[in-house]
């Protein structure tokens, strides 16, 4: 594991507060705030005892991030978190790079996870996603940190949908130019991601897996999600007409109902 400092994340649990209350991790993508997960708490505060966690180099859990830091590094920290916390099984769902972390948690630590929850996330690296990062990391690299941060809610949600909140994107905007996690560490953050493989290795998660995608994701097709439902041994695949690659934001409503009645199914 590269070195990131011995302190254990900063977590936050809410929701149920019984012991023996079935648990779930949200695991946010690159952004890495799990204030990302706002419309879900509604939905799931009442079933389940609920652990949010910024990543190491976000909110939180400030921290300068070495080279060479990686999925398999993410994992081992929420391994620490849930170990710090005393939960030895919960459920995990995680967007976009939150997924890949899932993935690898579920083959390190496989006693550790009941069921999965994976959104807009992939197996292995594709073509189109790292075309879309690319130049996100040219416009921080040559433009800067607001054009970076301005340009993130075309990769995030539908057009239509842009128009009619826009005065909400703007206040996303301002405020994630106001607390930026700093370029070194999204840039060390999408290399983990672009590096990230396990395509040869989904036989052997045996977790029941919801695998949830959106037709119109501008940054993860929804073919990367066919592809790691068909890989996983038992796997759903849903895959929403619309909603984009932030569909947790854009339509909470369908997608909140789509994750309760997985996690809440007795089959």
């Amino acid at each position: 594991m590269a070195a990131t400092g011995s302190s254990v994340l900063t977590a936050e649990i809410i929701g149920r507060t019984e012991n023996d209350a079935p648990t779930i991790v949200l695991s946010a993508g690159l952004g890495g705030a799990g204030a990302f997960w706002q419309p879900q708490f509604a939905a799931l505060t009442d079933m389940f005892r609920v652990v949010l966690y910024d990543h190491r180099g976000t909110g939180r859990n400030p921290a300068a991030l070495p080279e060479g830091y990686s999925i398999g590094d993410m994992a081992d920290e929420v391994i620490a978190m849930l170990k710090s916390l005393g939960i030895e099984r919960s459920h995990f769902m995680g967007h976009a790079l939150g997924g890949l972390v899932g993935l690898e948690l579920a083959l390190r630590a496989p006693q550790l996870l009941d069921r999965l929850v994976l959104v807009n996330a992939w197996a292995a690296p594709n073509p189109h996603s790292k075309r879309c990062f690319d130049v996100r990391r040219d416009l921080l690299r040559h433009v800067g940190v607001e054009a970076y941060v301005r340009a993130q809610p075309i990769f995030l949600y539908p057009p239509a949908w842009l128009v009619e909140h826009d005065a909400r994107v703007a206040e996303e905007v301002a405020h994630g130019v106001k607390h930026f996690q700093g370029a070194d560490n999204i840039e060390r953050r999408i290399a983990a991601l672009l590096r990230f493989d396990v395509a040869v290795r989904l036989g052997e998660i045996g977790h029941r897996t919801l695998v949830l995608a959106t037709k119109d994701d501008t940054l993860v097709p929804w073919t990367c999600s066919q592809q790691l439902a068909t890989g996983l041994p038992h796997a759903e695949l849903v895959v929403m007409p619309e909603g984009g690659h932030g569909v947790t934001v854009t339509d909470p409503e369908a997608f909140n109902r789509i994750v309760v009645d997985f996690l809440a199914s007795s089959a």
